[in-house]
């Protein structure tokens, strides 16, 4: 069976109208193909209702008669039914998928890592899950010297030092001077006694006797005179 379209040297005219007819077909039902099914329709109702006394219809070198014509054009409108179909069905699917994939995704991503973490260091059992172990790629000499550069400038802004950088930095005390403290002498407490009791003043005068007076003259009496 020839393509429509195809070139067709040793063809008939009525084959070579056929494929240009074909062509011209096909373009009008890429254009608009529901519009396509509304005429198909439309033409099986005409076949019945105009045609259905005729014995023969001469089509495309073919002769048809009344229930082919119908038969075919009924074709037409299943395919594209069925095409309606096929995507109004294929719709749903694709915006059930896109509704549930993300969280399906999640789940298989989650239980991926714990497969990994539970297993990292057995490369069999994770090609048991569909897992390949991570493989380091080498290091350019490049990269390598960049990682350099960045760990010790990371280490200078640290102030972070190596052992022997350590052992040259010491403290700047010396010795340590230490002043003895004594502790000061116990205090003693002595008893107080009894106090004495408190005499009046009349009493003190008459316990002290008084001398007598002497006059004047017996003080000279009693002292001789001498020359």
């Amino acid at each position: 069976m020839r393509a429509p379209g195809a070139r067709c040297d040793g063809c008939s005219t009525a084959e070579a109208a056929l494929g240009k007819e074909g062509n011209q077909i096909m373009a009008t039902l890429g254009h608009n193909k529901s519009q396509v099914v509304v005429d198909a329709k439309q033409l099986i109702a005409g076949t019945a209702k105009h045609l259905s006394s005729t014995t023969q219809v001469s089509l495309l070198g073919g002769s048809y008669t009344p229930d082919q014509i119908t038969s075919k054009l009924q074709v037409l409108v299943n395919l594209r039914s069925d095409v309606d179909a096929a995507k109004a069905t294929t719709k749903a699917k694709i915006a059930n998928e896109a509704a549930q994939m993300p969280a399906l995704l999640a789940f298989k991503s989650a239980l991926e890592s714990y497969v990994k973490a539970a297993f990292g260091s057995s490369p069999d059992v994770l090609a048991d899950f569909g897992i390949a172990p991570k493989a380091r790629a080498p290091l350019t000499v490049q990269a390598k010297a960049a990682a350099a550069a960045k760990r010790a400038s990371t280490r200078a802004a640290r102030h972070t030092l190596g052992s022997k950088q350590k052992k040259g930095i010491k403290g700047d005390v010396t010795g340590i001077l230490v002043t003895p403290i004594t502790a000061p002498p116990p205090t003693v407490t002595v008893p107080s006694g009894p106090t004495a009791p408190a005499t009046s003043s009349g009493a003190t005068a008459a316990s002290s006797p008084t001398a007598p007076a002497t006059s004047a003259g017996t003080t000279a009496a009693a002292t001789p005179h001498t020359a």
